[in-house]
Protein backbone atom coordinates (compact mmCIF):
# COMPACT_ATOMS: atom_id res chain seq x y z
CA UNK A 1 0.00 0.00 0.00
CA UNK A 2 1.19 3.43 -0.89
CA UNK A 3 2.56 5.60 2.06
CA UNK A 4 1.00 9.14 3.14
CA UNK A 5 2.83 12.26 1.86
CA UNK A 6 4.09 14.19 4.25
CA UNK A 7 3.79 18.34 3.73
CA UNK A 8 5.07 20.51 6.42
CA UNK A 9 3.76 23.83 6.17
CA UNK A 10 6.16 26.20 7.24
CA UNK A 11 7.25 29.99 7.68
CA UNK A 12 8.97 31.64 10.29
CA UNK A 13 7.14 34.95 9.63
CA UNK A 14 4.16 35.02 11.92
CA UNK A 15 0.94 36.26 10.02
CA UNK A 16 1.14 34.79 7.03
CA UNK A 17 -1.61 32.27 6.93
CA UNK A 18 0.18 29.40 7.89
CA UNK A 19 -2.27 28.02 9.94
CA UNK A 20 -5.16 29.05 8.00
CA UNK A 21 -3.32 26.96 5.05
CA UNK A 22 -2.52 24.24 7.11
CA UNK A 23 -6.22 23.90 8.11
CA UNK A 24 -7.65 24.70 5.17
CA UNK A 25 -5.67 22.39 2.75
CA UNK A 26 -6.50 19.54 5.16
CA UNK A 27 -10.39 20.14 4.51
CA UNK A 28 -10.21 20.68 1.22
CA UNK A 29 -7.87 17.21 0.74
CA UNK A 30 -10.36 15.78 2.86
CA UNK A 31 -13.34 16.80 1.25
CA UNK A 32 -11.55 15.15 -1.98
CA UNK A 33 -11.64 11.96 -0.29
CA UNK A 34 -7.96 11.99 0.95
CA UNK A 35 -7.88 10.54 4.19
CA UNK A 36 -6.28 13.40 5.67
CA UNK A 37 -3.81 13.34 9.09
CA UNK A 38 -3.19 16.66 10.27
CA UNK A 39 -0.27 17.92 12.75
CA UNK A 40 -0.53 20.41 14.76
CA UNK A 41 3.04 20.74 16.36
CA UNK A 42 2.51 24.72 17.12
CA UNK A 43 2.21 25.29 20.83
CA UNK A 44 -0.49 28.17 20.02
CA UNK A 45 -2.89 25.21 18.72
CA UNK A 46 -5.18 27.14 16.63
CA UNK A 47 -4.87 24.54 13.90
CA UNK A 48 -6.61 21.92 16.46
CA UNK A 49 -9.04 24.71 17.48
CA UNK A 50 -9.45 25.25 14.02
CA UNK A 51 -11.19 22.49 13.32
CA UNK A 52 -13.73 22.96 16.10
CA UNK A 53 -11.44 20.72 18.89
CA UNK A 54 -11.65 21.86 22.15
CA UNK A 55 -7.92 22.32 23.36
CA UNK A 56 -8.35 21.85 26.85
CA UNK A 57 -10.77 18.61 27.06
CA UNK A 58 -8.15 16.96 25.42
CA UNK A 59 -6.01 14.09 27.27
CA UNK A 60 -3.32 13.13 24.87
CA UNK A 61 -2.04 15.37 22.82
CA UNK A 62 1.32 15.71 20.69
CA UNK A 63 3.60 17.12 23.77
CA UNK A 64 2.78 13.19 25.01
CA UNK A 65 4.99 12.12 22.06
CA UNK A 66 7.46 14.89 22.77
CA UNK A 67 8.26 14.00 26.32
CA UNK A 68 7.07 10.89 27.10
CA UNK A 69 7.18 8.40 23.57
CA UNK A 70 3.45 7.65 23.43
CA UNK A 71 2.67 6.24 19.93
CA UNK A 72 0.82 8.89 17.65
CA UNK A 73 -1.54 5.91 17.21
CA UNK A 74 -2.75 7.45 20.55
CA UNK A 75 -3.17 10.45 20.30
CA UNK A 76 -4.51 10.49 16.49
CA UNK A 77 -8.21 11.72 16.67
CA UNK A 78 -11.49 12.38 14.21
CA UNK A 79 -12.01 16.00 13.18
CA UNK A 80 -15.40 16.66 12.52
CA UNK A 81 -15.34 15.97 8.79
CA UNK A 82 -15.04 13.10 7.25
CA UNK A 83 -11.61 11.73 5.89
CA UNK A 84 -10.08 14.03 8.45
CA UNK A 85 -8.04 13.58 11.92
CA UNK A 86 -5.75 15.67 13.57
CA UNK A 87 -2.67 15.14 16.07
CA UNK A 88 -3.25 17.95 18.63
CA UNK A 89 -1.33 20.73 20.24
CA UNK A 90 -0.85 21.15 23.80
CA UNK A 91 0.81 24.63 24.99
CA UNK A 92 2.76 22.55 26.82
CA UNK A 93 4.93 22.15 23.65
CA UNK A 94 6.28 25.69 24.62
CA UNK A 95 8.55 23.99 26.76
CA UNK A 96 9.73 20.91 24.27
CA UNK A 97 12.20 22.53 23.11
CA UNK A 98 14.14 22.71 26.55
CA UNK A 99 13.76 19.30 27.46
CA UNK A 100 14.48 17.85 23.98
CA UNK A 101 17.91 19.74 23.67
CA UNK A 102 20.09 17.11 25.28
CA UNK A 103 18.52 14.12 23.66
CA UNK A 104 19.93 11.64 21.54
CA UNK A 105 18.18 11.98 18.11
CA UNK A 106 15.83 14.69 18.93
CA UNK A 107 15.20 16.05 15.27
CA UNK A 108 14.00 12.57 13.92
CA UNK A 109 11.54 12.59 17.29
CA UNK A 110 8.53 13.12 14.65
CA UNK A 111 9.87 10.94 11.69
CA UNK A 112 10.31 8.00 13.35
CA UNK A 113 6.51 8.44 15.35
CA UNK A 114 4.75 8.82 12.02
CA UNK A 115 6.13 5.73 10.38
CA UNK A 116 3.80 3.13 11.68
CA UNK A 117 0.90 5.42 10.70
CA UNK A 118 2.04 6.28 7.41
CA UNK A 119 0.13 3.51 5.49
CA UNK A 120 -3.16 4.67 6.96
CA UNK A 121 -3.28 8.08 5.23
CA UNK A 122 -3.05 9.47 1.67
CA UNK A 123 -1.68 12.88 3.29
CA UNK A 124 -0.40 14.33 6.37
CA UNK A 125 -0.28 17.83 6.81
CA UNK A 126 1.68 19.58 9.43
CA UNK A 127 1.25 22.86 11.32
CA UNK A 128 4.70 23.99 11.68
CA UNK A 129 5.50 26.82 15.03
CA UNK A 130 6.41 30.40 13.36
CA UNK A 131 10.28 30.18 14.22
CA UNK A 132 13.28 27.55 12.72
CA UNK A 133 13.11 26.15 16.39
CA UNK A 134 13.36 22.40 17.03
CA UNK A 135 10.02 21.49 16.19
CA UNK A 136 9.86 22.41 12.82
CA UNK A 137 13.33 20.79 12.18
CA UNK A 138 11.23 18.14 13.87
CA UNK A 139 8.62 18.45 10.79
CA UNK A 140 11.18 19.61 8.51
CA UNK A 141 12.94 16.12 9.08
CA UNK A 142 9.75 14.14 8.69
CA UNK A 143 8.45 15.55 5.57
CA UNK A 144 8.59 15.09 1.65
CA UNK A 145 8.22 18.69 0.97
CA UNK A 146 7.18 21.75 2.36
CA UNK A 147 4.42 23.99 1.18
CA UNK A 148 5.60 27.69 2.09
CA UNK A 149 2.53 30.71 2.78
CA UNK A 150 3.69 34.23 1.44
CA UNK A 151 2.12 36.27 2.21
CA UNK A 152 2.20 39.53 -0.42
CA UNK A 153 3.56 42.14 1.67
CA UNK A 154 6.74 44.20 1.67
CA UNK A 155 9.52 42.14 3.34
CA UNK A 156 8.23 38.87 1.59
CA UNK A 157 11.17 37.31 0.10
CA UNK A 158 13.21 38.67 3.08
CA UNK A 159 11.46 36.23 4.72
CA UNK A 160 11.71 33.54 2.30
CA UNK A 161 15.16 33.54 1.55
CA UNK A 162 16.06 32.75 5.20
CA UNK A 163 13.41 29.54 5.22
CA UNK A 164 15.37 28.61 2.04
CA UNK A 165 18.59 28.65 3.64
CA UNK A 166 17.29 26.61 6.53
CA UNK A 167 15.51 24.08 4.10
CA UNK A 168 18.82 23.49 2.52
CA UNK A 169 20.54 23.11 6.27
CA UNK A 170 18.00 20.32 6.51
CA UNK A 171 18.92 18.45 3.21
CA UNK A 172 22.51 18.36 4.06
CA UNK A 173 22.13 17.36 7.79
CA UNK A 174 18.83 15.35 8.10
CA UNK A 175 16.90 15.03 4.75
CA UNK A 176 18.25 14.94 2.14
CA UNK A 177 15.03 14.31 -0.69
CA UNK A 178 13.24 16.77 1.31
CA UNK A 179 12.04 19.48 -1.48
CA UNK A 180 9.66 22.43 -2.27
CA UNK A 181 6.12 21.51 -2.24
CA UNK A 182 5.37 24.96 -3.52
CA UNK A 183 5.11 28.46 -2.29
CA UNK A 184 1.77 29.93 -1.64
CA UNK A 185 1.06 33.29 -2.14
CA UNK A 186 -1.55 34.75 0.95
CA UNK A 187 -3.72 37.59 1.70
CA UNK A 188 -3.41 38.84 -2.05
CA UNK A 189 -5.37 41.76 -3.16
CA UNK A 190 -5.74 42.25 -7.11
CA UNK A 191 -6.62 46.17 -6.54
CA UNK A 192 -3.15 46.94 -4.02
CA UNK A 193 0.02 47.50 -6.45
CA UNK A 194 1.89 45.95 -3.60
CA UNK A 195 0.38 42.85 -3.52
CA UNK A 196 0.85 42.40 -7.46
CA UNK A 197 4.61 43.64 -7.31
CA UNK A 198 4.90 40.67 -4.71
CA UNK A 199 3.78 38.30 -7.00
CA UNK A 200 5.22 39.85 -10.27
CA UNK A 201 8.50 39.01 -7.96
CA UNK A 202 8.23 35.75 -6.38
CA UNK A 203 6.91 34.10 -9.90
CA UNK A 204 9.81 35.56 -11.71
CA UNK A 205 12.27 33.87 -8.63
CA UNK A 206 10.76 30.89 -8.47
CA UNK A 207 8.78 30.56 -11.93
CA UNK A 208 6.82 27.32 -11.43
CA UNK A 209 7.38 26.28 -7.71
CA UNK A 210 4.59 29.40 -6.79
CA UNK A 211 1.03 27.74 -7.27
CA UNK A 212 -1.55 29.70 -10.05
CA UNK A 213 -3.97 29.51 -6.74
CA UNK A 214 -3.73 32.63 -4.64
CA UNK A 215 -5.37 33.10 -1.40
CA UNK A 216 -7.39 36.33 -1.20
CA UNK A 217 -8.26 38.37 1.80
CA UNK A 218 -11.39 37.56 2.28
CA UNK A 219 -13.67 38.17 5.70
CA UNK A 220 -14.82 34.62 5.39
CA UNK A 221 -11.32 32.89 5.92
CA UNK A 222 -11.24 35.35 9.13
CA UNK A 223 -14.20 34.56 10.56
CA UNK A 224 -14.13 30.50 10.41
CA UNK A 225 -11.68 30.18 12.81
CA UNK A 226 -13.67 31.71 15.38
CA UNK A 227 -16.33 28.91 14.41
CA UNK A 228 -14.11 26.41 15.26
CA UNK A 229 -14.33 25.57 10.93
CA UNK A 230 -13.12 24.73 8.06
CA UNK A 231 -13.60 27.62 5.26
CA UNK A 232 -15.60 24.65 3.68
CA UNK A 233 -17.86 24.13 6.56
CA UNK A 234 -18.55 27.78 7.25
CA UNK A 235 -18.57 29.46 4.01
CA UNK A 236 -18.04 27.04 0.92
CA UNK A 237 -19.14 29.50 -1.84
CA UNK A 238 -16.60 32.53 -0.26
CA UNK A 239 -14.09 33.31 -2.12
CA UNK A 240 -11.62 32.05 0.55
CA UNK A 241 -13.30 28.07 0.47
CA UNK A 242 -13.17 28.20 -3.79
CA UNK A 243 -9.18 29.78 -3.64
CA UNK A 244 -8.50 26.25 -0.60
CA UNK A 245 -10.34 24.03 -3.13
CA UNK A 246 -8.38 25.19 -5.78
CA UNK A 247 -5.19 24.97 -4.21
CA UNK A 248 -6.29 21.36 -2.89
CA UNK A 249 -6.70 20.56 -6.67
CA UNK A 250 -3.28 21.64 -7.43
CA UNK A 251 -1.86 19.43 -4.31
CA UNK A 252 -3.42 16.42 -5.92
CA UNK A 253 -1.91 17.50 -8.94
CA UNK A 254 1.84 17.38 -7.55
CA UNK A 255 2.74 13.36 -7.90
Amino acid sequence: MPRARIIAVANQKGGVGKTTTAVNTSASLAAAEKKTLLMDIDPQGNSTSGVGVDRDAIEKNLYDLFSDGMALSEIIMPAPLPQLFLAPSSVDLFGSEVELAGRQGRETILKDALAPVLEDYDYVVIDCPPALGLLTVNALAAADSVLIPVQCEYYALEGLSQLLKTLQLVREALNPALEVEGILLTMHDARNNLSRQVEAEVREHFKEKVYQTMIPRNVSLSEAPSFGKPIIMYDIRSRGAQSYLSLAREVLAHV
